[in-house]
């Protein structure tokens, strides 16, 4: 049985968050996510809704954000890569909550074509991902969802990008490197919404804990 992706969005731009800032990259955005951040800024990717369903081309001409969703197998996004004419070699696969189904299939087809492969997650589920994808955990704690960051998924991070408002961000944060034995892997502090008070708090932590910031750059920008 051919596996299909359920995929909100497939665009090429510019990596503007944690260790590949600046990269240029394919973003690969899948539909589906029950972790319920409380400040997401891709909700229309939470839920998958058979009516949603469009048709590539549909889903790739989309001018603004909506919960449509293109089912393509690994083939097909290989192909879409090669029609569009993207260039970058990197690909960011991202949602959603793309660690809610099996990447390996799809990272592995990616890196025979030459391409890296990068993982954003929340850390909640079982990580399906080759043994070269880098693998971005931003660790939820305490959202809706209620689902719990898994000790694999923080053993198994390249980095730990971490979004914090509040003083209770950075402790929960904190406790969970403790909790999970984490002392080597690269700390990312992302300021949410790009607030005043929330940067200067992550730019102060960052200081005091050799930790690095992460500013979305490609928000400042205005770029997708």
């Amino acid at each position: 049985m051919t596996v299909k992706y359920k995929i909100n969005e497939l665009f090429e731009t510019i990596q503007g968050e944690g260790a590949f800032t600046g990269q240029p990259s394919i973003f690969i955005r899948l539909q589906g996510c029950p972790v319920a951040c409380s400040w997401c800024d891709t909700k229309h990717t939470w839920d998958i809704n058979l009516e949603d369903e469009v048709n590539t081309s549909a889903m790739l001409t989309k001018k603004e954000e909506s919960q449509a969703w293109s089912a393509l197998s690994v083939k097909e996004i290989l192909a879409v890569i090669t029609e569009q004419g993207y260039q970058a070699k990197h690909i960011v696969i991202t949602g959603g909550e793309p660690a809610m189904v099996d990447l390996l299939p799809l990272c592995e087809a990616l890196e025979q074509q030459g391409l890296s492969c990068q993982l954003e997650t929340s850390g909640t589920f079982e990580l399906q991902v080759s043994e070269k994808c880098w693998v971005t955990v931003s660790p939820k704690v305490n959202m809706k969802g209620g689902y719990n960051i898994l000790n694999s998924a923080m053993l198994r991070a390249n980095e730990i990008k971490h979004p914090v408002a509040t003083e209770q961000h950075v402790d929960d944060l904190k406790a969970l490197l403790v909790e999970h034995k984490i002392t080597d892997t690269q700390v990312y502090l992302q300021p949410i919404s790009q607030k005043e008070r929330a940067t200067a708090l992550a730019i102060k932590t960052c200081i005091e804990n050799n930790w690095r910031l992460s500013v979305q750059v490609h928000k400042y920008l205005g770029i997708e």
